[in-house]
């Protein structure tokens, strides 16, 4: 048993779930969810994908339509419930999402969950590997979160971002406040910065429970990837995009 295994049964059993969030009424592209997206229903790539993970007890699809669960469960999730109107409007935030998934299980199965992996359905290119390593990284770390990230590119450092000056908007000073002609002029001698990519968010319950609920507690961990994989989809611009970058990325295999 390796020390990772030895850290997961530590005290007890850890219960982790995915939870993959799919209300009905995208605006952008009709029913995005479950539209075919080269040959399968776009959730069923991250459904898939999360049911080859080794660390995940449950992958559970939280939705407010019937027609989505159905899809959801023929790709091997669970929909144990089907979510409130009151969680599946616009306004809505991820936190009642993830927390009502955790109580309805607590009140209806006794089931009590440790850890929740959020993944979002619109990111077709996420693996099971990496789902995997941002569980380990959590536990091996004590963190209270895991957050995907991608390096943001030299252009969009904030060292290289500018605006006009407040003082002079004739002078422009980047994010940091410096002057241009005072800035770094090689990629190298900049500090590293990441953006979030949404691939995924490994998450202790309690932080759900913290008196602003959030993803993040207050230990957080980075789980760094290649930007390879920061995709979402938005547009039908975007759906055609993802597409042709998803079948480039099934021949190769990355």
């Amino acid at each position: 048993m390796d020390s990772f295994i030895n850290l997961l049964y530590f005290d007890k059993v850890m219960n982790i779930i995915a939870v993959i969030g799919a209300r009905s009424g995208s605006k952008s592209i009709s029913e995005k969810n479950i539209k075919l997206f080269c040959g399968k229903p776009l959730i069923a790539w991250t459904i898939e994908t999360a049911k080859k993970a080794k660390f995940l007890d449950r992958v559970i699809v939280s939705t407010d339509s019937e027609k989505i669960a159905k899809i959801a469960r023929r790709y091997g999730a669970e929909t144990p419930f089907l979510r409130p109107s009151e969680f599946a409007n616009d306004s809505t935030g991820i936190e009642p999402v993830l927390k009502h998934a955790v109580e309805w299980l607590k009140e209806n199965e006794n089931y009590k969950t440790d850890i929740v992996v959020l993944l979002h359905p619109t990111n077709p290119l996420r693996r099971a590997n990496h789902i995997d390593e941002a569980i380990k990284l959590l536990i091996k770390k004590r963190g209270h979160s895991v957050i995907a990230v991608s390096e943001l590119p030299a252009n969009h450092n904030p060292y290289w971002v500018f605006e006009p000056s407040k003082k002079n908007p004739q002078m422009l000073v980047n994010a940091k406040g410096q002057d241009i002609k005072d800035i770094p002029v090689r990629r190298q001698e900049m500090p590293k910065y990441y953006t979030r990519n949404d691939i995924l968010y490994v998450l202790r319950v309690r932080n759900l429970y913290e008196k602003k609920p959030n993803l993040y507690g207050s230990k957080q961990e980075l789980y760094i990837m290649s930007d390879f994989y920061d995709a979402d989809i938005n547009t039908p611009e975007e759906w055609i995009l993802m597409e042709n970058k998803f079948r480039r990325f099934q021949k190769t295999n990355l």
